[in-house]
C-alpha cells in the first residue's frame, strides 16, 4: 500500500509532466521561453547552477540603482514591478561576488543598473530601439533573459559615489563602445578597471555597451520570462 510520502511524489511527477507538456512550446521565433515556475524549479532539481539568486543577499556592499523598475530610463516608464533586488543565476552571481571583493580590496565597489530581464521586457524594449547595437533581438534573446548578464558600474565606497565612465547608462552613442579612446585617461582608466576586473572572473564584454558583461555559452541557460518574486517562492 502506497504511503502518503510516494502518493505527493507520484502526484507532483504527474503534474510536473503535464505542466510541461502544456507549457514547454516555441514562441513565434522558434525559442523556448520559460514562463511556468514549475519548470524552472524542474531546471534547478537537475541543475543546482541554475538557480536564479538574489544579489544584495549574497554580496555585500553590493548598491543597487535599477533604472527599469522607476521611470528613470529612456522609455521614460516603469517597466518592472518595484525591487528590493536584483537576481542573476547562481555562476553569474559567484563570479560578480568575486568582482566585488577584489573592488572591496581598493576601496571600491559595484553599483548595478540591470541584471536578470524577463523575456518579455526585451521584446518591448526591442519595439522601442531596434537596433541590436543597444537592444537585444528578442529572435535570439538576452543574456539578461537567461540571467547571466549584468549592467553595472564601480562606485567608491565610501561616498557611493560612480567612477566617470564618459557616458551615462544606456546612452545609445559611439562614446559608449568599448573602442572609443577620445576621452581623458581617468575615463579611459576606469573603462579598462570594470573590463579587466569582469573578465578575470569570467564575464565577457558587449563591444557597443561599457556596463554590460555576461557569462560565456549563453544558450547553456534557459530563456527565462518570470516575474522576481517567483524566484523566492
Amino acid at each position: 500500500m502506497l504511503n502518503i510520502k510516494m502518493i505527493c511524489t507520484v502526484l507532483f511527477f504527474v503534474m510536473l509532466q503535464t505542466v510541461t507538456a502544456q507549457r514547454t512550446t516555441f514562441n513565434k521565433y522558434g525559442l523556448r521561453v520559460i514562463d511556468n515556475i514549475i519548470l524552472y524549479k524542474n531546471d534547478v532539481r537537475i541543475n543546482k547552477a541554475m538557480k536564479m539568486m538574489r544579489l544584495k543577499k549574497r554580496i555585500t556592499k553590493l548598491l543597487l540603482e535599477l533604472h527599469y523598475a522607476t521611470n528613470d530610463n529612456f522609455l521614460h516608464q516603469q517597466l518592472y514591478t518595484t525591487l528590493a533586488d536584483a537576481y542573476l543565476r547562481l555562476p553569474a552571481a559567484a563570479a560578480l561576488e568575486g568582482v566585488q571583493k577584489e573592488l572591496n580590496d581598493k576601496g571600491l565597489g559595484l553599483k548595478i543598473f540591470d541584471a536578470y530581464r524577463p523575456y518579455g521586457i526585451t521584446e518591448k524594449i526591442w519595439e522601442a530601439v531596434k537596433d541590436e547595437r543597444y537592444a537585444a533581438n528578442p529572435a535570439t534573446g538576452s543574456g539578461h533573459n537567461r540571467g547571466i548578464a549584468v549592467d553595472l558600474t564601480i562606485i567608491v565606497l565610501k561616498t557611493g559615489k560612480a567612477l566617470n565612465m564618459g557616458t551615462g547608462f544606456d546612452n545609445f552613442t559611439d562614446s559608449a563602445h568599448h573602442n572609443f579612446m577620445h576621452f581623458p585617461k581617468e575615463i579611459l582608466d576606469n573603462r579598462i578597471l570594470l573590463k579587466s576586473t569582469m573578465e578575470k572572473y569570467g564575464f565577457i564584454l558587449f563591444d557597443t555597451e561599457w556596463w554590460h558583461y555576461s557569462l560565456p555559452d549563453p544558450k547553456k541557460y534557459a530563456l527565462l520570462n518570470l516575474d522576481f518574486s517567483d524566484f523566492d517562492k
